[in-house]
């Protein structure tokens, strides 16, 4: 696999004409870099007028490879051949490098550029991109790449300290900080203002020897394309540009030596392509081609007030040295390689609006800095982004008074380090209660929300602090967390939460901090923690009891100010109380539905039927094995209902059924038993039916002892009727009957359902109302319920 490695944009602010000295000192050798052992010139040529001056070098390396390997191979010191084309008109200089040694089995190719700032003309960029291909190496493959890569990056982290010390070293001793410019030097000279003067003489160096040059490949330039002191550009002499040589197994023929440059100096976009002809002026060196990219040397136009309008390619390219430090922190070379790939890439592929800097940059830490995973997993999201409209919610999208009234979750200031803390006090939510009153799709929408306030205050922190910022602390109070938080719904719906949330906003979580953890909490977190990206997991501290505030507690992590008093601190917050939502306030997903809204949930946990005299809404499950529990969770949300467990051996036809006027908009209900069957040869009844009246919860669960199909019924129910039959054959009394009576037309019911193993069902836990929780009321030796033929099954109801 081939290494690439792109540099951010180095600004040296100090002209070019000293850092070319400064970088002079560095040759033959460097006594800052103890692995460069010295180098030779092998070829020096200079253009008659003096602007271009091109050398060639062959430089010795020691690199600190093991004994054994070295001994393997018989090579004791590396050797790289560099060419450096400096062009004092243009100032700029362009370095190339390929390996000598063991060159048909590594492949190292490098290209640096030194260019004059486009916005500071005594400042100096230094750009870099290289390319690392490991072909076969006596077996070491893997530790040759592993080894070339911590070299390579050590050198990328001392080149500027190097170049640093070489220019204080020189204002000691007196060099002048500004030098005087080729251009000053040669004003009044007629020689060296005629590029027809240049030209015969690269020309000629490049004729004596013409077999050994090689076809160029395309350059895109860097934002600081020459100009003269008028600000228009230049023409450039041939061989002014110089490329990167190319991998030696390909020949063709010379490049044409004719260049102009047209367009802006400050538009990056409308650079041209041009040939590179400076690499044929050296006999026998090779081109490399680096990958094209479009770069302008400041990415931190917006930040210093400058241009408020940058073209993409120009929104693309704002990475430098300084920027990473003040907005992304410390990256390593690599990591900010990677990062500049990643924007490269999607600026080629994203049509739409290019995601900041800080965003890239979570994606590719959630990803170990894998750019392909990366490019994956943001390409994914900003399409879902998109569809949803997800850029907008904090504008367009309000909290229904449902959500601000039960919700126990808030912002709240600050920690330590300057992060933003949101806390939520589980142990208070309602799950149920809050799903069944504003559905998933509002508590989801609700989670985003938070999630794009909290991208939103982690900028604010950055401009804030001066050191960024790209997560949030979490405090999660689980005082009050029991039984009734592991209803079996509510934690399906929590788990798919979290997946949108671990896709979409990857390494938000600067800390997660779990405080009053009850006894039930392993089993919450044995559920959820498989859920949870691994390096999220590994930001979670959980405190059990009141050591919260001891030492190592909440008070390192939070100044003591601003915890709030709920957990032992001095603040007051305007947090919620949370509590147990009305089921006078539960509705269907039908009635929350929005049509102007694109749903989020492409599935919800619950279902919704409307039932009418003659028509119930009948669900069919397949059970595979014997011990397997069918278990159910329903609430009447209006008029009442009858509701029974039904069984058949083959797979019966399921129809649609159109509910009375709303069939229009496509209502229906599914229907299995139709006049035509016959209870006890068609099908048997399993449980027999149930009344259940308007407002009650029913949760039950039933011990499938024979495999086949079973079928859960809810039908409408008219309390005029003492009896009501089931199907044919079958007379059941109505349960909980009452004096009073219903006169509505239709009922109405909000359903869940699922098939469990033995083992799963005997460990889950279900809550029987959003007051009241325990055990699932199924688990053999605690069961009340009737039974049938083998099965055992059982219904608990709830008002």
């Amino acid at each position: 696999m081939v290494q690439q490695y792109h540099s951010p944009v180095r600004v040296y602010k100090y002209p070019f004409e000293l850092v070319m000295r400064a970088y002079e000192k560095r040759f033959p050798t460097c006594k800052m870099i103890p692995i460069f052992l010295g180098s030779e010139t092998m070829s020096e040529y200079k253009s008659d007028d003096g602007a271009i001056h091109i050398v060639e070098r062959r430089c010795k390396l020691n690199l600190d490879a093991p004994y054994l390997l070295k001994k393997i191979t018989g090579v004791e010191f590396v050797y790289f051949i560099q060419k450096n084309s400096l062009n004092k008109r243009d100032r700029t200089l362009k370095i190339e490098a390929y390996n000598e040694t063991f060159s048909t089995r590594v492949i190292v190719e490098e290209g640096c550029t030194y260019t004059v700032h486009p916005e500071n003309s005594d400042w100096t960029c230094f750009e870099q991109t290289a390319s690392l291909e490991v072909k076969s190496f006596f077996g070491f493959e893997s530790n040759v790449e592993k080894m070339a890569v911590k070299h390579y990056a050590a050198s990328i982290k001392k080149g500027k300290e190097i170049i640093m010390y070489y220019i204080n070293e020189l204002l000691s001793e007196g060099v002048p900080e500004r030098l005087p410019r080729w251009t000053e030097l040669n004003h009044d000279n007629p020689v060296a203002n005629s590029t027809k003067d240049s030209r015969p003489a690269l020309q000629h160096h490049k004729s004596s020897d013409s077999s050994s040059t090689l076809e160029q490949e395309p350059f895109v330039l860097s934002s600081s394309s020459p100009t003269n002191d008028t600000g228009s550009v230049e023409k450039l002499p041939d061989g002014a540009v110089g490329g990167c040589p190319s991998p030696p197994a390909v020949s063709a023929t010379p490049a044409a030596t004719n260049v102009e440059i047209a367009g802006s100096s400050s538009d990056v976009s409308s650079t041209p392509m041009v040939k590179n002809d400076l690499a044929t002026t050296t006999p026998g060196f090779l081109n490399i081609s680096p990958i094209p990219r479009s770069r302008l040397a400041s990415s931190t136009m917006k930040e210093r007030g400058k241009s408020s309008h940058p073209s993409k390619a120009q929104e693309v390219s704002k990475v430098d040295e300084d920027y990473i430090e003040r907005f992304l922190g410390d990256l390593n070379p690599l990591q900010e390689s990677r990062l500049i790939q990643l924007r490269e890439w999607l600026n080629e592929t994203n049509k739409g609006k290019m995601p900041k800097d800080q965003h890239l940059l979570r994606f590719l830490r959630a990803r170990d800095f894998n750019t392909e995973k990366a490019h994956e997993m943001i390409t994914s999201s900003l399409a879902w982004r998109k569809q949803h409209q997800v850029d907008k919610i904090l504008s367009t999208w309000t909290p229904p008074d449902m959500l601000l009234n039960y919700f126990p979750g808030a912002w709240h200031f600050s920690d330590r380090e300057g992060r933003p803390v949101f806390i939520m006090r589980l142990g208070l939510v309602d799950v149920k209660g809050l799903i069944k009153a504003v559905g998933e799709e509002g508590i989801l929408r609700h989670v985003l929300s938070i999630n794009e306030e909290g991208l939103r205050r982690t900028e604010e922190a950055t401009r804030r602090t001066g050191k960024p910022i790209s997560s949030w602390t979490c405090i999660v109070d689980c005082e009050g967390l029991s039984m009734r938080h592991l209803w079996r719904p509510g934690v399906k719906a929590l788990l798919r939460m979290i997946e949108v949330v671990e896709a979409n906003y990857p390494e938000t979580m600067g800390k997660l901090l779990i405080v009053r953890a009850p006894r039930i909490f392993p089993v919450v977190w044995t559920l959820v923690s498989p859920f949870i990206d691994e390096n999220t997991r590994e930001k979670f501290l959980i405190y059990g009891g009141k050591n919260h505030m001891d030492v190592g507690g909440l008070p390192d992590h939070i100044d003591p100010t601003y915890l709030p008093d709920f957990l032992g601190g001095e603040c007051y917050t305007e947090i919620p109380e949370g509590g147990f939502v009305p089921k006078s306030c539960y509705r269907s997903h039908d009635d929350l539905l929005n049509p102007d809204e694109l749903p989020l949930c492409s599935e919800t946990v619950y279902k919704s039927a409307v039932l009418q005299k003659g028509l119930p809404n009948e669900v069919i499950v397949q059970i595979t094995e014997k011990q397997q529990v069918l278990t159910w969770d329903f609430d009447v949300l209006r008029g009442d209902i009858q509701f029974a467990l039904l069984y058949s051996r083959k797979l019966l036809p399921v129809h649609r059924e159109p509910i009375g006027p709303s069939a229009m908009h496509g209502t229906t209900n599914t229907v299995v038993i139709d006049k035509s069957m016959t209870i006890g040869i068609d099908y048997r009844v399993v449980e027999s039916a149930l009344v259940c009246k308007a407002g009650e919860s029913i949760q039950g669960s039933h011990v499938c002892q024979v495999p086949g199909y079973y079928i859960l019924q809810w039908k409408y129910y008219s309390a005029h009727n003492s009896l009501t039959s089931v199907g044919k054959g079958s007379v059941v009394k109505p349960h909980h009957m009452q004096s009073h009576t219903h006169h509505h037309i239709k009922s109405k019911v909000m359903f869940y359902h699922e098939v469990l193993s033995s083992a799963d069902f005997r460990g889950s836990m279900t809550s029987l109302q959003s007051c009241q929780s325990g055990f699932s009321s199924l688990s053999i030796s605690t069961t009340s319920s009737k039974t049938s033929g083998h099965s055992q099954s059982s219904s608990q109801v709830s008002r």
